[in-house]
């Protein structure tokens, strides 16, 4: 079939601005400052700005802002941190790697989001940290998260690995925990060229200790005062960045739009239930993807692909069930909500560029999926 509606077209945004993204990295090439370069100063300073908080440190990764949130708070092997069973397996592996214990909290029904009060029935007295992840582009409600951690004093990491732009009640996530923790991977709604990572804060000294750890522990060449490691955003992805940063607001609203599309398109399929969003908030959800529940999903993945469009699951696994996460040892129905999700959620094309054509290509195909049965 050649009218393929892609998950994502990276290449059709790389077209639009070919000719600056190739100029920017000339100059960065012409420059020879690879890493750690002005760029990369630059950057931080406009995305702290953007966000709303003092300083931000550029990492290697979103995972590796994660894990070194975590190391930079002093979470250890005594330690629990909360955190939702419905994510990508990072948010995870960033605690766990540090030797402290991950608590899966179920989520709620209708958001996919950490349910707040199975997170409080979760809280004990080794509980250091919680971790909300604003998954799919949607903010957490960060009144009741901020209103748990300070009756139990938990320190807040904000996963918003993937909610670039997001807002709660005026506020961008990422700048209500002591430390924000970002990916640029290149499908977020703010994409490098490759891997890339930042962790924001308005704790000055929590900054610097980041750039120590993300140097080798050093801020001198070849002096090193703590344990550290190699966790650098380079400065080409900086660069790109840097121009990206601009347009994010507005594909953002571009996605929100695609998904007012998708969700009145969507909404009387009776084995369909669209994602729960207030359709007059443009910025609690920036839409990095969207999210059905549906019917027969395999079924339909597989009719959809057949036909051209594609389509994923975020997540098929909750984090307890991994094999990676035997170590819990938490079985089938600990967690119900977040494994009957796991069965149930679909992740159509979602990208600023979509069409209105596209859009409802994929809403038809579904329509004649339902219905033909």
């Amino acid at each position: 079939m050649n009218d393929i509606v892609p998950f994502i077209d990276l290449k059709q945004q790389y077209k639009l601005h070919q000719e600056v993204f190739e100029e920017t990295m000339r100059e960065v090439c012409l420059s020879s400052s690879y890493i750690l370069g002005p760029e990369l100063e630059r950057f931080e300073g406009r995305f702290a700005d953007y966000i709303g908080v003092k300083e931000s440190v550029g990492v290697a990764s979103g995972t590796d802002s994660l894990r070194l949130a975590c190391q930079v708070l002093g979470i250890g092997h005594k330690d629990e941190v909360l955190i939702p069973a419905n994510t990508f397996i990072a948010s995870a592996l960033a605690v766990s790697d540090l030797g402290a214990t991950v608590v899966p909290v179920d989520v709620d029904p209708e958001t996919f989001l950490m349910d707040i009060d199975d997170a409080e029935r979760k809280v004990t007295s080794k509980t250091k940290a919680i971790m909300p992840v604003h998954l799919y582009g949607q903010s957490v409600d960060m009144d009741a998260v901020v209103a748990l951690a300070d009756e139990h004093n938990l320190i807040i990491i904000e996963d918003a690995c993937q909610s670039h732009g997001a807002m709660w009640k005026g506020r961008h996530t990422g700048s209500f925990g002591v430390i924000g923790c970002f990916s640029f991977y290149p499908a977020k709604n703010l994409g490098a060229f490759g891997d890339g990572g930042l962790i924001t804060t308005n704790d000055q000294c929590i900054a610097e200790k980041l750039k120590l750890l993300r140097n080798y522990g050093s801020v001198k060449k070849y002096i090193h005062e703590v344990p550290g490691t190699n966790s650098r955003l380079d400065s080409i992805q900086a660069a790109i960045l840097n121009i990206k940063v601009d347009f994010l607001d507005d594909w953002n609203r571009k996605r929100f739009r695609a998904a007012l599309r998708y969700a009145d398109g969507l909404r009387n399929i009776g084995s369909i239930k669209v994602p729960v969003f207030d359709w007059n908030d443009s910025m609690r959800h920036v839409f990095h993807l969207f999210v059905i529940q549906c019917e027969r999903r395999e079924e339909l993945m597989a009719y959809l692909n057949d036909r051209g469009v594609q389509c994923d699951v975020h997540y098929p696994v909750p984090v307890h069930l991994h094999r990676a996460s035997k170590l819990l040892r938490l079985r089938v129905g600990s967690l119900p909500v977040a494994e009957m999700l796991s069965d149930r959620i679909l992740s159509l094309p979602m990208f600023p560029e979509i069409t209105d054509e596209q859009i409802d290509t994929v809403v038809s195909t579904i329509k004649r999926f339902y219905d033909k049965q």
